[in-house]
């Protein structure tokens, strides 16, 4: 077994983060994850849970729910298998958050004016009470999401489709996909990226590597020494890590089974696709056979039908000649009182050729 916990178990993840002791280490991963837009000094942990306001309402439990010393809340979210829906989960978890600002007692219930136009000031006081802080959902995922680009960080906004301008800041959520952070240690050379390459490998390690120096990675591994759980969350992580092996199994055979169906189909698609262009190009290929033998055809037919013609032609030419040829003799024969029997027999003319010479 591995001298940490794993943080992508539910329990191993509030070990490493979710408990007052952790409060240091995780400032510091969100200072990280928030640089230049936001610095965290203090935050106080807050119910996880957010009760259901009916009965057919399940409520919510939030993984990390906090609230800095500058008035933010944050969601921290992990999780560790894909499922349906996940983003309009996040959506939903980040938007109740937000309604429950709105819907704080705290917060002081001032009339709507009737007339707008003569009440200039309760309209101030009124816009006041949807005056919201900051909600950032943060969400750890051990799986990559189709429907969100395949990179590790993907930080929305609400923001102008046109120009990219922000339009409301107080509403950000922050998708980490783990398995697209591939860095080697030695690619790491931020504090950032040394984390995160920390929370992914950590839990196939028996010692923090040499190049994790800085403090936060010592505090990192007092927090998540396996040997010094309490009993009870030994108890409790045994059966997370228990429940993340077979999730492991069931999944890598979902994915095997994925992997054969698309190659079936792939396979089923080649092979239709073959079939269906086969016979396309044998039609093709008829078709084309049959314009270019008519083609041919023609072309060769003329040309036979030229010689043949030729042929005959000057057949019937000779023909012709000769026949002239032999009535002339024909008449020389009768101008010189030779009978027409005589001359049939010699020149091969008819009775009545011969008669009308």
């Amino acid at each position: 077994m591995s001298k940490y916990v794993n943080p992508f178990t539910d329990i191993g993840f509030k070990i490493i983060f979710g408990q007052p002791a952790s409060k240091n280490l995780l400032i510091t991963l969100l200072n990280e994850l928030l640089a230049g837009e936001h610095h965290i000094t203090e935050l106080t942990f807050l119910d996880k849970e957010d009760h259901a306001d009916n009965v057919s309402d399940k409520g919510i439990i939030y993984d990390l729910y906090c609230r800095t010393a500058s008035g933010e809340y944050i969601i921290v979210e992990m999780q560790n298998r894909w499922h349906s829906n996940f983003l309009d989960r996040t959506l939903y978890y980040v938007c109740r958050a937000v309604s429950r600002q709105i819907e704080s007692p705290s917060s002081k219930e001032v009339p709507v004016p009737e007339d707008p136009m003569t009440a200039r000031e309760p309209l101030v006081s009124y816009g006041k009470q949807y005056r919201l802080p900051t909600i950032y959902g943060i969400f750890l995922m051990n799986f990559k999401e189709e429907n969100l680009e395949a990179k590790f960080r993907t930080d929305t906004v609400l923001s102008d489709r046109d120009t990219g301008k922000i339009v409301n800041p107080h509403l950000r959520q922050i998708y980490l996909q783990f398995p697209y952070f591939t860095k080697d240690l030695s690619d790491c050379h931020t504090l950032y990226d040394k984390l995160i390459y920390a929370l992914k490998n950590m839990s196939n390690w028996n010692r923090m590597p040499d190049a994790l120096k800085e403090q936060v990675f010592e505090h990192l591994a007092r927090l998540a020494a396996v040997a010094d759980l309490s009993e009870e969350n030994r108890i409790a992580y045994d059966k997370a890590l228990d429940r993340y092996r077979v999730n492991q199994i069931v999944e890598e055979d979902e994915r095997r089974k994925n992997e054969e169906m698309r190659r079936k189909a792939a396979e089923e698609g080649l092979k239709e696709g073959m079939k269906a262009g086969l016979e396309k190009g044998v039609k093709k290929g008829r078709l084309e056979g049959i314009k270019e033998g008519m083609k041919e055809g023609m072309k060769e037919g003329m040309k036979e039908g030229m010689k043949e013609g030729m042929k005959e032609g000057l057949e019937k030419g000779l023909e012709k000649g000769e026949q002239k040829k032999q009535i002339e003799i024909a008449r020389k024969m009768r101008e010189d009182g030779i009978s027409i029997d005589i001359i049939i027999k010699y020149t091969g003319l008819q009775s009545s050729d011969i008669e009308n010479l």
